[in-house]
């Protein structure tokens, strides 16, 4: 067992996500077919946007999450872990598209459309949403859970009362002078729910008690919530080239964000009080919850 000591340290943590995001990558390349299966096009452009890198953040908490209830091989829990990844990468590609938030950059390098052009972008995004049901699909059911959970969970999280929800309101609060309960509503749905997808997921493949699943999902909606104010934050603080995407776009759009609404200082109180409102939802969980308490210290300090 790790020591929480052991768990606490920063060199600990860089070698445990860099370990966590090697496995998801290898899992999420054999999840697509191969970029020459026809039609050539939309295998590579599916493969251009989901293997770019990034942190993978979420199917780490996946994983994590897993873990913090019990799991000792992640062997059955990737498929879940790469789902969520399919559908955050489906989300960007079209959050990237002219019709949404028309952006050029994505990752490092240009976004979908750029390269392959609306059209195959569109059905790109479509077809990684679709694929990530077909890998649910593969779970092997615990005994708490049935696949139809995964399913179901999984829809509604990315549907319209939640990820797509939180999408179309933010288009329709461009250029408006939002309250912060209209602003949180948007972050609730457009980031906070994936995150807590990513983290019940997890701890459903780890046939998570009914007690241990409240936890990662209350961990869940306060960190969700944590991670999109320092999005916010970053995105007026800091450059393309440390971002990896255009730096500056929410403010040029008018977009509804914590820093427009409260400025950044307050925005930074709130995104720290969030972190230990996570901190404290993880009690229950004892020491196995350790890395996903360092992972909520990581993310509020984090300066890209």
């Amino acid at each position: 067992m790790t020591s929480r000591k052991a768990v606490r340290d920063p060199g600990g943590l860089s070698l445990y996500l860099e370990h966590r995001r090697k496995l998801v990558e290898k899992t999420l390349s054999r999840s697509l077919p191969a970029a020459s299966v026809r039609p050539a096009t939309i295998h590579q452009a599916m493969r251009y946007s989901l293997l770019a890198g990034g942190k993978r953040l979420r199917p780490i908490l996946t994983l994590a999450s897993a873990e913090a209830c019990g799991a000792t091989d992640l062997t059955p829990v990737l498929p879940a872990a790469s789902a969520v990844e399919l559908i955050h990468t489906y989300s960007l590609i079209h959050d990237d598209l002219p019709c949404m938030d028309d952006d050029d950059l994505r990752r490092g390098r240009p976004t979908s459309h750029k390269v392959f052009g609306e059209g195959v972008a569109v059905l790109a995004g479509d077809a990684l949403l679709t694929q990530a049901f077909a890998l649910l699909a593969r779970i092997k059911a615990p005994k708490r859970y049935p696949i139809a959970v995964f399913l179901e969970e999984t829809a509604t999280a990315a549907g319209s009362l939640q990820l797509i929800a939180g999408q179309v309101a933010d288009l329709e609060a461009e250029g408006r002078k939002l309250s912060i309960a209209d602003v949180r509503f948007i972050h609730e749905r457009k980031t906070a729910a994936m995150v807590i997808l990513s983290l019940r997921l997890g701890a459903m493949a780890a046939n998570a008690t009914a007690s241990q699943l409240k936890a990662v999902t209350e961990f869940g909606r306060a960190l969700g919530l944590a991670f999109q104010i320092i999005d916010d934050i970053l995105d007026v603080t800091q450059s393309s080239e440390k971002l990896g995407k255009s730096a500056g776009k929410d403010l040029k759009a008018a977009k509804a964000t914590y820093p427009s609404a409260i400025g950044l200082e307050a925005s930074r109180k709130e995104a720290a009080r969030l972190t230990r409102k996570a901190h404290s939802s993880l009690r229950s969980l004892g020491v196995k919850s350790a890395r996903l308490a360092q992972i909520a210290d990581h993310l509020l300090s984090r300066s890209f």
